[in-house]
């Protein structure tokens, strides 16, 4: 038998402009996050010392000012550029795109088998235009015309059980597989944060009692409060926790997806279960969205 499955290249232009968008999104967003949270403890870490220039100037003072200052910067050019819109609609549209040309390419519902091609492509035609006119147009450009590509019209033209192999490894088991090793890393990163900020938070009471008992001059347990609320913040924004548990369901709603597919031979029905399926792996995302914040 014939094996046939989309990759990246094989879905239209617009799906990699999307998500080329949104990954430049996160890497932003992501980068000036660290940035403003690093310039947070520098300030408080220099504010405990004090490098007398002249009978005027303390040098750490300063420096505790341009740390603020940098802060400031960083904070305004997120809240201006906002990367994190560029992520999560780029995301969005990206996905989108995909799941039309999954839905098309082996005549899914609202695309089945039992349409004419001519039809067909023309309904396929007519959803992308919908989704171009409601994506943001500061965040996504579309930089070429949008068109069936050939692998997607190949696979379309395959036999049911072609469509179906293609389907499940290309689709299903590609997510599952997604969804298993991203569940996995978060878990775990979950973890080694949380053994992390609670070595902090153990290394602060020490710093405190030494600091109590004049054994320290410096205030060291203020740096320690630094260093643990960026480590709490950074842990906020990165969601490891409820990450790791909502693509665990996802990839346990998959397999059962996968079982329930894998046996179809009736078009009617397959058409109306790749849809089902589609439906499961966007309303995962939309969860994801509606996690960040995201309309």
């Amino acid at each position: 038998m014939i094996s046939l499955t989309l990759q990246d290249e094989d879905f239209p232009e617009l799906f990699r402009v999307a998500d080329a968008t949104s990954l430049n999104g996160q890497r932003l967003y992501l980068l000036g996050t660290r940035i403003r949270l690093s310039f947070a403890v520098l300030a408080a870490t220099l504010a405990v010392f004090s490098f007398q220039v002249g009978d005027k100037w303390d040098v750490a003072g300063l420096g505790v000012a341009l740390a603020f200052l940098a802060t400031l910067l960083v904070e305004i050019w997120l809240l201006v550029s906002r990367p994190e819109r560029d992520w999560y609609d780029g995301r969005a549209f990206a996905e989108s795109i995909k799941t039309l040309a999954w839905r098309y390419s082996v005549a899914a519902t609202p695309f089945p088998n039992s349409e004419p091609s001519s039809l067909a492509d023309q309904h396929f035609a007519a959803e992308i235009r919908k989704l171009v006119t409601e994506a943001p147009s500061d965040s996504i450009v579309v930089v070429s015309p949008v068109h069936i590509t050939n692998k997607m019209s190949e696979l379309r033209r395959a036999a049911l059980e072609i469509r179906r192999e293609a389907y499940l490894k290309g689709r299903i088991e590609n997510q599952l597989k997604w969804y298993s090793d991203k569940s996995r890393f978060n878990v775990r990163m979950a973890r080694r944060w949380r053994v992390a900020l609670i070595a902090i938070e153990g290394l602060g009471i020490i710093l405190a009692i030494l600091k109590a008992g004049q054994t320290i001059s410096i205030d060291a347990p203020g740096i320690a409060a630094a260093v643990l609320g960026a480590g709490s913040a950074w842990f906020a924004v990165r969601q490891y926790e409820s990450l790791g548990r909502a693509y665990a369901f996802a990839a346990n709603d998959l397999s059962t997806v996968y079982a329930r597919l894998q046996h179809i031979i009736d078009e009617n029905i397959w058409a109306q279960e790749v849809a089902d399926a589609e439906e499961a792996i966007s309303r995962e995302h939309t969860m994801w969205r509606a996690s960040r914040g995201a309309s």
